[in-house]
């Protein structure tokens, strides 16, 4: 039986006290406030009173830790999906302000809209419908929740909304561990519907995502 709804879910604060966008560099886990902030989503979506039957983090190790509160809550093993990792980007392992003020990176910056500096938009689009419509047709009769990052989130939700998904990383409404939730009813160019956005942890140091 599939899902009767999808939540996607963003990791909490990352420990990075260099402040560099990690993007898929390993050894970037959750700080203090960060596995605080995975808790809080886990209770936010348990105090929901739905059963959720199936539980898929992004391989990262900011979304495995994200996602054991959910697993503790509720009883579940996670699965990994590849489909809903962080994208790529040119300016991993740097300090944003200090890249894009050296002329060797300027050339990422030419086509925001697609965008230039690493994975594109309808790229991102596309391999996280696929992996939402993967995790609802494989639970069991109660809600999914997957573990995913800011970029994957928003341009999901831009997907499903059917607006453009040329966007700038300052308009995001994706904070730490915030739950975005959905329906799969057949509408839409997704067949997917939005259906609540929540932000049931404290803000933190939100830094890594372009």
């Amino acid at each position: 039986m599939p899902a009767p709804r999808l939540h996607l879910v963003r990791h909490g604060e990352v420990h990075n006290p260099d402040r560099i966008l990690y993007e898929r560099i390993p050894g970037y886990g959750l700080s203090e406030a960060g596995a605080a902030m995975a808790q809080a989503a886990a209770d936010y979506v348990a105090g929901l009173g739905r059963e959720v039957s199936a539980l898929v983090t992004s391989p990262l190790q900011r979304a495995r830790e994200s996602g054991r509160p959910f697993a503790e809550r509720f009883d579940l093993t996670p699965t990994l999906d590849e489909r809903v990792i962080e994208p790529w980007n040119a300016f991993a392992g740097t300090r944003m302000k200090r890249a894009v003020l050296r002329p060797r990176y300027w050339r990422y910056l030419l086509r925001p809209s697609r965008p230039s500096w690493g994975e594109p938009f309808a790229d991102i689009a596309e391999r996280m419908v696929a992996g939402m419509h993967a995790a609802w047709d494989a639970a069991d009769g109660g809600d999914v929740v997957i573990v995913s990052h800011q970029a994957p989130i928003w341009v999901a939700h831009l997907a499903v909304a059917g607006e453009k998904l040329a966007h700038s990383p300052t308009t995001r409404r994706c904070a730490l561990s915030s739950v975005t939730s959905f329906v799969r009813d057949g509408s839409g160019p997704t067949g997917f519907a939005e259906v609540a956005y929540a932000e049931p942890a404290s803000a933190g140091v939100d830094l890594g995502a372009v």
